[in-house]
């Protein structure tokens, strides 16, 4: 059945009500958006997407920071900035790596993330800590492109070609190759068994302390240029035939990899009334699972992303990046399986994880956002290699978490604590019902609608 609706109108959908709202959009797109004033935009943006424009104005506002010139720096961050998004920034405490003691900042929407990184580092506190090891910084770009003649030439003399690519980058490269980095190697790859008449320069990169990615780009647009002259040139290549068609890096980063680890005898796994020996066996066969089931797996890796990207966030750095990275390494088998392991040998538990980090602490915000400038003091202002250390043991930390959880008592009966929280606050609750709900529910099945219905009765008693 077709409905005409009004300005408000109630529906009824298999017995759920919904309010639908007509908003007053425009139906012309507009003309110059990103050349008008931030007040224009908005007035434009509340006038013409909203049913009531003035709070709407007036909720944006209330996100500003009151310190202009902070406001400025955010607005600058991208394009038609409108206001500002608060995201929870958190700290988990204890965290000893590689025997020094960390608090690492955490910026994520998500309840029990936080509880559950500062859970698993008060754990391994008592068990020796986390171990970290850099395994491979190497970074990777391609400049791809197609030959429709016969491309011997290029492997032939690739050689000179390749004298003449670091040629025409010297000027770029300098600078790094003197904090002890540049490019490490030049590779021509021939594709075409994979696609026709396609062919790659690969390209690795190191890039010390920044993440790299204009580094890289620049160096390969200058590289396909050069490409471009050496087979004008050369007498046995038709450049009508050449056509560069990308130069860009790759956010997969299989050479720049971060291992982290923790160990103990299995007796010191006893955990909610589980022996080490049950803990151990259980915990291994977790994993077991996602690696035999990408559906678990998915989950699995999920749940280590939510204590890489929060840290990732807090310190500036790409966290879809490195969410791409993880997941295309997790399936480098073939299969998406987990990005953690655990082996017992020896009556000795060993746990650990191995993923592709890519990060920077210089340039992008690492300089510009005041709350990634203390995030990083927080952590001792690391370098790049130190940085991917603590992300990977974020991670760990997560996932040890989560599977502990889930080996023994479950996973709901912690997160749904913390989510009370958020339910609580979600019905305005008052401290003191705040606190006759958690009492109510220390010993039960927490559900919106089981919390819904006892506030509606501590309500009810109240006004009798």
């Amino acid at each position: 059945m077709r409905h005409t609706l009004g300005k408000r109108e109630q529906i009824i959908c298999k017995g759920v009500s919904f309010v639908q709202v007509n908003r007053n959009v425009m139906n012309k797109p507009i003309k110059g958006f990103s050349k008008l004033s931030k007040a224009a935009k908005l007035e434009w943006l509340t006038q013409n997407n909203f049913e009531h424009p003035d709070k709407t104005l007036e909720l944006f506002q209330s996100y500003w920071h009151n310190d202009s010139s902070v406001q400025q720096k955010h607005d600058d961050f991208i394009e038609n900035t409108m206001t500002n998004y608060f995201m929870p920034f958190g700290v988990a405490p204890n965290f000893q790596i590689n025997g020094r003691l960390y608090t690492l900042p955490m910026a994520i929407e998500e309840s029990s993330v936080v509880a559950a990184a500062a859970k698993s580092a008060s754990f391994w506190l008592q068990r020796g800590g986390f171990k970290t090891e850099v395994i491979s910084t190497e970074k990777i770009g391609h400049v791809h492109f197609m030959y429709e003649g016969n491309a011997q030439p290029y492997f032939n003399e690739f050689e000179d070609l390749e004298s003449q690519l670091r040629e025409a980058t010297q000027s770029l490269t300098a600078n790094m190759e003197a904090r002890g980095g540049g490019i490490t190697s030049i590779k021509l790859v021939d594709k075409t068994a994979d696609l026709d008449h396609y062919y790659q320069l690969e390209v690795c990169f190191e890039t010390c302390d920044s993440m790299g990615a204009n580094f890289i780009n620049s160096n390969l647009e200058e590289m396909a240029k050069r490409l471009e002259s050496f087979t004008s040139a050369h007498s046995n290549l038709d450049e009508s035939k050449l056509e560069v068609v990308m130069r860009i890096l790759s956010n997969y980063t299989p050479n720049c990899i971060v291992r982290a680890s923790v160990s103990c005898p299995i007796e010191d796994l006893e955990s909610e009334g589980i022996t080490g020996e049950d803990f151990a066996r259980k915990f291994k066969r977790a994993i077991a699972i996602a690696n035999a089931e990408p559906y678990r797996a998915t989950t699995h890796n999920k749940g280590i992303m939510n204590g890489v990207d929060a840290l990732i966030i807090a310190t500036g750095n790409d966290f879809r990046a490195v969410e791409a990275a993880c997941h295309t390494y997790a399936s480098k088998s073939g299969q998406y399986s987990s990005l953690t392991h655990c082996k017992v040998k020896d009556g000795v538990f060993t746990y650990w994880i191995e993923i592709p980090l890519a990060l920077g602490v210089v340039g992008g915000l690492t300089k510009l956002h005041p709350l990634v400038v203390k995030a990083l003091e927080m952590l001792g202002n690391p370098n790049a290699e130190e940085l991917m250390g603590i992300v990977a043991v974020s991670g760990l930390a997560q996932n040890f978490a989560a599977l502990r959880a889930l080996v023994t008592t479950g996973i709901q009966k912690g997160h749904m604590k913390m989510h009370l929280k958020n339910i609580l606050t979600q019905f305005d609750a008052t401290v003191e019902e705040g606190k006759q709900v958690e009492q109510f529910f220390s010993d039960k099945v927490i559900s919106h609608s089981a919390v819904r219905d006892y506030l509606s009765q501590l309500r009810t008693k109240v006004h009798q």
